[in-house]
Formats: structure tokens, C-alpha cells, sequence
């Protein structure tokens, strides 16, 4: 009699534990989701900030080497003359 007691004891122990245990892990579950969903709008956000600056960051290149003090002190290299005037002679002559 007293091995079914303990019996009993033991499995309304081990249940109140694993309810317990279920409960914790959905608590802990929800803020994983929640901190998921933060963490995919985060980097939505940071892609679309990142395009907006490699944008900029084209335009500024393009309107920094177009100056003249840039063309001073960095020439264009001979092939990018070479590509270029090849370039210009092809639509030219079509």
C-alpha cells in the first residue's frame, strides 16, 4: 500500500513538472516569435537603407570623378581610354 502511495506521489510530481515545464517552454516560444518578427522587420528595414546608400554612394562617385581637381590628381588609366574611344567609334559608325 505504502509503494502505491509513493507510486501516486511520484506521477502527480511529475505531472505538476511537466505542465509547469510545457508553460515555460511556450512562454519562452512566444518571446523567440516576437523577437523573430522584430529581427526580420530590422533587416527589412537595414536592406532598404542599404540600396538607398549604394544608390547615393554611385552618385557620388560618378559626380566626384567627373571634378576636375579628382581628374588632376587621379588621370583615367589608358585602358579605360582605349575601351572608351572603342566604344564611341562603334556607335558612331552604326
Amino acid at each position: 500500500m505504502e509503494s502505491l502511495l509513493k507510486a501516486d506521489i511520484f506521477f502527480f510530481i511529475s505531472s505538476v513538472a511537466t505542465v509547469v515545464l510545457a508553460v515555460l517552454a511556450s512562454v519562452l516560444l512566444f518571446y523567440l516569435i516576437k523577437a523573430g518578427k522584430n529581427l526580420y522587420a530590422l533587416s527589412e528595414a537595414l536592406k532598404g537603407g542599404f540600396k538607398e546608400s549604394e544608390e547615393f554612394v554611385a552618385e557620388l562617385r560618378e559626380r566626384l570623378e567627373q571634378t576636375l581637381v579628382f581628374r588632376i590628381f587621379f588621370p583615367p588609366s589608358r585602358r579605360r581610354r582605349r575601351a572608351a574611344g572603342k566604344d564611341d567609334s562603334i556607335k558612331n559608325s552604326h
